[in-house]
């Protein structure tokens, strides 16, 4: 029984709902997204998971700004991602390029949505145990925008799906973006980064033209800083190597140079009086 005040049991009740209610918008709008696709307003397909990506960033950062974490808020996130960047973009997708290319258009979709499977259920058993500054592989909500980043900008920009480069380079994107989510790639995650911390001046600055250089052209914008993004794991993981294998070879050379010491540096026994 709780012992709460009916007032303040209410009051808890409705904090726990509003993660999940912006989970719940995060779900609607990969529904929305197939829904479009499905009638063929792409344009508006795109947005719609980009808009997806919004409510699953804030339903989890609510739910730590109010304490409201459950058990059942991570399995729910877990499903709502699975169908807004895991099922609406590989359909998305398909419908749009990848169905003229046969049997190669689905099997590269099917790639994608496995792909996502794999990272979301690796993410939950592994959400303890790994470097929380860094995703392992790409996050699923990085590769469904891009995805729907480069359906957005095609549509805005009216490429013509008669030329054979564009669907081709759809393929090519879809199962790089489903091998991706599955690899070993640190993605940096910025749950570092604190939003109640003081920050220098020159961050505002940099924000603020961040938001401006997204306005002018979003599609653009948009899919490119997400394929940088999309690109980076690959480069902190070829840094990484680099930096083991150079201590790696300090540590031999140091070895070598200690074996390798003159003798008459080695310390003798002094002569017998």
């Amino acid at each position: 029984m709780h012992n709460l005040p009916p007032e303040d049991l209410k009051r808890r009740r409705g904090i726990y709902l509003l993660p999940n209610a912006f989970t719940t918008a995060n779900l609607f709008a990969g529904f929305y997204a197939v829904v479009q696709a499905m009638n063929g307003r792409f344009e508006m397909a795109a947005i719609a998971i980009f808009l997806a990506m919004v409510f699953d960033g804030m339903d989890g950062r609510v739910a730590r700004l109010t304490n409201t974490q459950s058990a059942f808020g991570e399995q729910y996130d877990s499903m709502a991602d699975m169908i807004s960047f895991g099922i609406a973009p590989a359909l998305v997708m398909y419908i749009w390029a990848l169905q003229g290319l046969g049997r190669w258009g689905w099997l590269a979709a099917f790639i994608y949505v496995v792909g996502a499977a794999l990272r979301l259920a690796r993410f939950n058993t592994n959400i303890a145990v790994v470097d929380k500054r860094f995703f392992q592989g790409l996050p699923s909500p990085s590769a469904a925008a891009l995805m729907a980043g480069f359906v957005w900008l095609a549509v805005d920009n009216k490429l013509s799906l008669s030329v054979n480069a564009v669907p081709w380079i759809a393929f090519v994107l879809t199962v790089y973006a489903g091998l991706a989510m599955v690899s070993n790639a640190p993605f940096y995650s910025g749950k570092s980064f604190a939003l109640g911390r003081s920050v220098p001046f020159w961050v505002m600055l940099v924000l603020v033209g961040a938001f401006v250089f997204v306005s002018a052209n979003p599609p653009l914008a948009l899919f490119g800083l997400f394929v940088l993004y999309g690109l980076s794991g690959w480069v902190i993981m070829a840094w990484r190597w680099k930096r083991a294998r150079d201590l790696t070879r300090m540590r031999i050379d140091s070895v070598q140079d200690d074996a390798s010491a003159p003798a008459s540096e080695a310390p003798r026994d002094e002569p017998p009086r």
